[in-house]
């Protein structure tokens, strides 16, 4: 997973069953408040418009965000089948943007290279760190 310079999470790798037995179709979740605050400025932007579009008008980026999706479908998979969401990833994939958190989450777990747009969002964000520590914030989540 990913962490922030002082050692925090900033995503975490989540099942696709919550455990009161609500389906749950986003594996990767942001943790780091700065990190989803930043990307909320992004979509008010109207960022995730003009992606879906492009989604439209290029085939080479329609075609690497329909392998994000499967990747995600794939490795979700894994943990465990859910049927309620056989099929749905999360964040609007594999034919719009609907949700930048998702998919700079999926981007930060997996690393560069694997969802274009989570990609091409982080470098939008360029160096959201500097000058920023939540070390004096930081709450420790709790385990239930």
């Amino acid at each position: 997973m990913s962490r922030c310079p002082s050692g925090h999470p900033n995503v975490v790798k989540t099942e696709p069953r919550l455990d009161d037995g609500t389906p749950f179709p986003t594996m990767f979740y942001l943790t780091c408040p700065r990190l989803a605050g930043e990307i909320g400025t992004l979509e008010a932007s109207g960022l995730m418009r003009e992606m879906s579009a492009r989604l439209l008008d290029d085939p080479s980026l329609a075609e690497a965000y329909q392998r994000a999706h499967d990747e995600y479908l794939a490795e979700r998979e894994a943990l465990g089948h859910v049927p309620e969401i056989d099929g749905i990833t999360a964040g609007g994939m594999p034919t719009r943007v609907k949700c930048l958190h998702v998919l700079v989450g999926h981007s930060l777990a997996k690393g560069p290279g694997v969802n274009p747009l989570g990609d091409e969002a982080l470098d939008l964000l360029g160096d959201w760190w500097t000058g920023n520590s939540c070390s004096a914030d930081w709450v420790e989540p709790v385990e239930e």
